[in-house]
């Protein structure tokens, strides 16, 4: 047929580039037909009209019209001339019927089953590309509290537990390098990226091979710490033996002497038995609480005592406790390796001879050792009821102390994990616990906090393997050596102290999380605290729990001392405690008796804390590492100064003048400043870097040098819930309410005088660059 054959010259041909001149000239000649009568014929309009549709939809499929192929010499009328020759012509398409319906009907049917198709294919393609492909989260940069959630609805109880299970199991080895290795691995496997470890070779007091005692002079009678006769047979459990009861760095020796009453140790309590009695190269009987151990112990070796045994009140504590027979352990190191002050201890640096950090010997008792000493009746009082231990006065017990503790050489490991951040890679947000000691101490409190840290970064990963990242880095630590004075943490952040300087955001701690389970207790920077009290909102709503939270700034427990007394980070702490131990007296958490699975899963027996600890924060986190202008409150900075300054004392109006003009510079920062920078169609990318610059090193104007032992260097941290104003000046009214020392007060005041100074220069600075900035882009 001549009209097949033409179509599958043309097909196969392309555009006839094989046909010479000649043969092409000739097919043109037959090919012409007169037009006008073709056009005459009915129904050619609608085919004309079709056509053009069928042009403009762009359907190259249509096999009977191919215009494209037919170049030059080729016309129209020639085309369907040669069409009528083919003798099955008419009989394929009759002249009485219509050829567009014919025409129509086929386009349609090609039309429908190529979208069809592509409809089918476009299935196929999206589910692959689905299902191989990331999802596409927001950006980085960008503060999203619902990505937030998406994150951390991955936290669960019932997977906490798990974790918490199986760190426990892991601490069958005795080599804190062994266990984390094991940890490190764990936490690769859940995706973080990068994971390292950091051995440090550190100074540490050990208990001897053999427990120290206490001797009754009177009776010969020997007792091991717990009250446990010498003669018999200890326990084999070395954190529950007399073994484990010992204070960490007190000095060594024999001791024989009388003992005395100090309640205390308060500057007053010491000041009335000095008067009372000589107490030089005594036996100071000391409840532990109210003030830093270090401070009372300064006071005393100040006092001229010679000896300490140190107990734990039992009606200081909550009724579910019960420390009778219990030991515990304390440590006197104020912070990191004691044979390298200041520095980290690395290969090749000075070593120090510091084996003892008193000259006191210093020994930790249980409850029913000090009635043991002074013979005291057992209380059969009201059922409830608690009566404080009563020491009498006039009675002379003279026993001899032998404290016999060891210090050697150890290494400890810091594991520290690193999720890079995708726009300011250089500014940390640092989260920290810290994780099994395998010398001496036993409790295994500690992995409740590195159970959280786990989960979280289990859920974090998961975010980030569908492409998602924070904008700031987050530096996840399980810390080593935290019993013994914060070892691991001081050792890694002096090892890196430059850089931490300069780029770290915020610190949030996680040690020992679970320590009761009636009152949600966040402590944080005053900065930190609005953030932390809208995210507690936000996640306690639905907890019965949270309810009584208290959100305060004070000293705090853990690894965060370098940062917070050091850096001047803004840090925080989110744990649960007991409202006794709140309204008990303070510093009680100095003691560290151990603590067994068995009670943290009674406190907490389907983890709901731990979750709620651990989604909380999560989410301040996140938004301290993603959110464009730190969140971080400078006004509340100048609020807390305020309120610090309160009282009827004199010297204060100088302090209150000042105080008052940080407050006015930082309500105009807060306004002039942060406002348009949390604008995303005000905010400039150099502006916001230059205002959150200042915000993280706000706190570091509060720093000062020299504070009591055991007080904190970062003035904005009080000493507990019951004292309002700054603890270094709460120390100094002391001391000259008895007359001891004016010159005390005067520093005191001069240091406090000296930081709001600072923060006030420190933020007209930051106002200057801002207005100059201003001033040159105009």
């Amino acid at each position: 047929m001549a009209y097949q054959k033409v179509n599958a010259d043309q097909r196969a041909t392309g555009h006839s580039q094989y046909l010479d001149s000649d043969d092409l000239q000739a097919t043109a000649l037959d090919l012409e037909w007169d037009m006008e009568q073709e056009l005459e014929e009915p129904g050619f309009d609608r085919f004309q009209l079709d056509s053009a549709e069928n042009q403009n939809l762009g359907n190259s499929e249509t096999a009977d019209l191919d215009l494209d192929s037919i170049q030059p010499g080729t016309s129209p009328k020639g085309r369907f001339q040669r069409l009528q020759e083919d003798s099955d012509y008419v009989t394929r398409y009759p002249r009485a019927t219509p050829k567009s319906n014919h025409c129509n009907i086929f386009r349609f049917s090609k039309i429908f089953c190529t979208l069809t198709l592509l409809f089918i294919l476009g299935i196929v393609i999206g589910y692959y590309a689905h299902k191989k492909c990331p999802s596409q989260d927001p950006s980085p940069g960008m503060s999203d509290p619902h990505l937030y959630q998406e994150i951390l609805k991955e936290i669960k109880a019932e997977d906490i537990q798990k974790l918490f299970r199986h760190l426990i199991q892991l601490t069958k080895s005795g080599d804190d390098t062994e266990f984390s290795e094991k940890l490190k691995a764990q936490w690769t496997s859940h995706g973080l990226e990068e994971v390292q470890l950091f051995n440090y070779s550190v100074l540490l007091s050990l208990p001897g091979s053999s427990p120290n005692t206490v001797t009754l002079n009177n009776s010969s009678q020997c007792f091991y710490p717990n009250g446990q006769p010498c003669d018999q047979e200890p326990s084999k459990d070395p954190s529950q033996g007399p073994l484990f009861s010992y204070a960490a760095y007190s000095a060594r020796g024999t001791l024989e002497a009388e003992v005395i009453d100090v309640m205390y140790g308060t500057v007053e309590d010491v000041t009335r038995i000095r008067v009372m009695k000589n107490v030089t190269n005594k036996i100071a009987l000391l409840k532990l609480g109210k003030l830093p151990l270090l401070y009372k112990l300064s006071l005393l070796e100040k006092a001229g005592f010679g000896g300490v045994l140190l107990y734990v009140d039992p009606c200081d504590l909550p009724k579910t406790t019960n420390p009778s027979h219990s030991p515990f352990m304390v440590s006197l190191n104020p912070g990191g390796d004691p044979s390298t002050p200041g520095y980290p201890s690395i290969d090749g640096s000075f070593r120090e001879s510091r084996m003892d950090l008193t000259r006191l010997l210093v020994q930790p008792i249980s409850v029913s050792l000090a009635a043991k000493l002074f013979a005291l009746p057992k209380e059969r009082g009201q059922p409830g009821a608690c009566k404080p231990l009563q020491f009498p006065q006039d009675e002379i017990r003279i026993v001899t102390m032998k404290v016999q503790t060891v210090t050697e050489y150890k290494k400890l490991t810091n594991v520290v994990g690193y999720l890079k951040g995708a726009s300011f890679p250089d500014r940390y947000v640092i989260v920290g616990s810290h994780h099994h000691n395998p010398y001496g101490y036993n409790g295994q409190e500690w992995a409740s906090g590195t159970a959280i840290i786990t989960a979280f970064i289990q859920a974090l990963m998961l975010k980030v393997k569908r492409g998602w990242r924070p904008d700031r880095t987050i530096i996840l630590c399980s810390w080593g050596g935290t019993t013994f004075g914060n070892i691991g943490s001081y050792e890694w952040a002096e090892d890196f102290k430059k850089v931490l300087q300069k780029n770290v955001v915020a610190y949030v701690s996680l040690h020992n999380p679970i320590r009761g389970n009636s009152s949600l207790h966040p402590i944080a920077s005053p900065s930190l605290q609005q953030l932390v009290a809208e995210k507690k909102n936000f996640n306690c709503s639905w907890r019965t729990k949270c309810p009584e939270a208290n959100l305060s700034s004070v000293q705090m427990q853990g690894d965060g001392d370098f940062f917070i007394n050091h850096l001047g980070t803004p840090s925080l702490q989110v744990l649960y405690e007991d409202i006794k131990a709140l309204e008990g007296p303070s510093f009680l958490s100095e003691a560290l008796f151990p603590v067994r699975l068995a009670e943290i899963e009674e406190l907490d027996p389907f983890f709901n804390l731990h979750e709620t600890i651990a989604k909380l924060s999560g989410e301040v986190i996140l938004q301290i590492a993603n959110d464009p202008v730190l969140p971080l409150n400078a006004l509340d900075i100048a609020l807390e100064v305020q309120n610090s300054l309160k009282g009827d004392h004199a010297h204060m109006f100088q302090l209150l003048e000042m105080a008052s003009r940080l407050r006015d510079s930082a309500e105009l920062f807060q306004s002039d400043e942060m406002r348009p920078a949390n604008d995303p169609k005000e905010r400039a990318p150099l502006r916001v870097r230059m205002l959150n610059d200042i915000l993280q090193n706000l706190e570091k104007n509060f720093l000062v040098q020299q504070v009591p032992p055991g007080f904190y260097r970062n003035i904005l941290y009080r000493l507990d819930e019951k004292t309002h104003q700054f603890s270094i000046l709460h120390e100094a009214w002391q001391h000259e309410k008895l007359h001891l020392s004016n010159e005390t007060l005067q520093v005191a005041l001069s240091k406090v005088l000296n930081s709001i100074n600072s923060a006030q220069v420190f933020f007209k600075a930051g106002l200057d660059v801002f207005e100059s900035g201003l001033l040159g882009k105009n």
